[in-house]
């Protein structure tokens, strides 16, 4: 029999030197959780705890899901997923008449796996009736101080980058973020009959982005995002992206003022995006036609697709404005306690995710 290399194979969370490692992230963790409830609390805010098996997991294209199925006492079954966010349930108890609420709890994504993904995390998700979305950056920076402070630490951390969460976060839109960062004209790529896929295309290749053949006008936005955007983001202090492209926010309302771009902005520190945000769209007609679109998209390119959840749909119908956003609740732990994993602040990472994270010296 082949020997193995114990000093290669990854120790599981349970082990005891492994726990006593990380004892100190778990400890820091719930001392951020406590603080962060108090704040909502404070804040006039209800915890809700919305079901985590839905109709839909969620209808973004790229964003693929866990599915189960229910079986019903006289035999028939039906097809379950779990939620890959809370946002299909918390838009419906708005619409119900609840102003102010939060959920802090377990949502699944999967194929996401690394030192910034699990398919099982925890998200932490707010929303706030007949608001500006512009008010959710000053939550974000609150909730970012909160982390800090309960960690016992002035910054956030990660990979090197140090984030100050007390200076004032730097804003800008995503429109000023493409020229200035990465070499980038966006306005040029956006016409008044749609996206311009091909001037996208030479404009990001002449700025040093591998394009192929069948990346679309999204698949280019997101590379240059995450290529050249994202790590310039959140350094030294918080950072705001904020004004997304209209197809690149299917939940959001567009702006008033152009069109072109929508209500949408993203949270960052240490060049690590935290956090996503809505002004909501609530009309019922545009956002089926969205969530059809997103449907399609993954139905080219995955090969599969999600049901829309209709029940959501209608109660769209009567939701009022309000503004809404999702924060990795475990990426801003593990930036704050200066955690090198989100699997070293979560108490029982699943295994075949995180065994990876916890080698033997």
């Amino acid at each position: 029999m082949q020997a193995t290399d114990d000093s290669q194979s990854p120790s599981p969370f349970w082990s005891p030197p492994v726990h006593f490692d990380r004892r100190p992230f778990l400890l820091a963790r719930a001392r951020i959780i406590s603080a962060w409830r108090q704040w909502f609390a404070d804040n006039g805010f209800t915890e809700v705890e919305p079901a985590m098996l839905q109709v839909s997991p969620g209808n973004e294209a790229h964003i693929a899901a866990f599915s189960t199925e229910l079986r019903l006492p006289g035999g028939e079954t039906r097809q379950l997923y779990l939620h890959t966010s809370p946002e299909y349930a918390c838009k419906k108890l708005l619409a119900a008449g609840e102003e102010r609420i939060f959920s802090l709890g377990k949502v699944f994504r999967n194929g996401e796996v690394g030192p910034l993904h699990q398919p099982e995390f925890t998200m932490l998700e707010w929303y706030r009736r007949n608001e500006d979305y512009g008010v959710l950056i000053d939550d974000c920076c609150a909730l970012a101080n909160l982390a800090c402070n309960a960690a016992g630490t002035s910054s956030l951390q990660w990979c090197g980058q140090t984030c100050d969460p007390q200076l004032p976060a730097r804003r800008l839109t995503v429109s000023e973020a493409f020229p200035t960062l990465a070499g980038v004209d966006l306005d040029a790529t956006l016409g008044e009959k749609g996206p311009r896929r091909d001037t996208f295309a030479a404009a990001a290749s002449a700025a040093g982005i591998r394009i192929t053949g069948d990346d679309s006008w999204s698949d280019i936005f997101s590379k240059v995002i995450s290529a050249r955007i994202e790590p310039q983001l959140g350094i030294g202090e918080l950072a705001i992206l904020d004004r997304y492209p209209a197809s690149e926010a299917a939940l959001a309302r567009l702006c008033g003022a152009d069109p072109r771009y929508s209500e949408r902005f993203e949270f960052y520190a240490c060049g690590v995006e935290l956090a996503n945000a809505f002004g909501e769209l609530t009309d019922a007609k545009e956002q089926r036609r969205r969530l059809e679109f997103e449907m399609a998209e993954r139905q080219r390119i995955y090969g599969d697709s999600y049901p829309l959840d209709e029940d959501f749909l209608q109660a769209l119908e009567i939701m009022p404005d309000a503004c809404g956003i999702a924060l990795g609740a475990d990426r801003l732990i593990a930036l704050a306690t200066g955690a090198p994993s989100i699997a070293h602040v979560m108490w029982a990472p699943m295994a075949a995710a995180a065994g990876r994270e916890f080698r033997r010296p």
